[in-house]
């Protein structure tokens, strides 16, 4: 669970700075 938990905090952190094609990918790799 630590990944699934550093991707999900690691994208909420990012997500101001994501574009929504970035963002889309960070959460298909999620």
């Amino acid at each position: 669970d630590y990944i699934a938990y550093y991707n999900q905090e690691r994208i909420s952190l990012r997500l101001n700075g994501l574009s929504p094609v970035e963002f889309r990918t960070q959460a298909l790799a999620a």
